[in-house]
C-alpha cells in the first residue's frame, strides 16, 4: 500500500451539504477499492491564484489516503467527470504528517504570544 495526499477543489457556490456529499462520495470510492482514508481535512473556502472555470474562490478538501495505484486512478476518473470540482491533485508521499494542521484558524492572541 502506498501513501498519497489528495486535494480537491470544489466550486465556490457548492452548499455545505453538497460539500459533505462530495467528501463522502470520494471516501467511499477509496474504501470500495480496498483503500483507507487516514485523515480528511476540510480547508474551507480560499482564494484561487487565477480564475478557474470563471471561479475566483474554491472549497479545498484534503485527503490522506493509504491505497494502491488502481484506487487512485479510479478516484481521479470519477473526479474528472464531476461538474462540482474545479481541480484535483494527487501526490505520493513517503510518510504522513498527521500532527500539523496547516489551515487551522488561530486567534491573534496566539500569534502575538509566540
Amino acid at each position: 500500500m502506498n501513501l498519497y495526499e489528495h486535494t480537491i477543489i470544489a466550486r465556490q457556490d457548492v452548499s455545505p451539504t453538497q460539500l459533505k456529499q462530495i467528501q463522502d462520495k470520494y471516501s467511499k470510492i477509496v474504501e470500495k477499492h480496498d483503500g483507507n482514508v487516514v485523515k480528511l481535512e476540510n480547508w474551507g473556502l480560499m482564494n484561487l491564484s487565477y480564475l478557474i472555470k470563471k471561479n475566483k474562490k474554491g472549497n479545498y478538501i484534503h485527503f490522506k489516503i493509504k491505497a494502491d495505484g488502481k484506487t487512485i486512478s479510479e478516484l481521479e476518473k470519477n473526479e474528472k467527470i464531476d461538474k462540482n470540482l474545479l481541480r484535483y491533485l494527487t501526490v505520493k508521499v513517503k510518510k504522513f504528517d498527521l500532527d500539523t494542521d496547516y489551515f487551522k484558524k488561530t486567534d491573534e492572541k496566539d500569534v502575538l504570544s509566540n
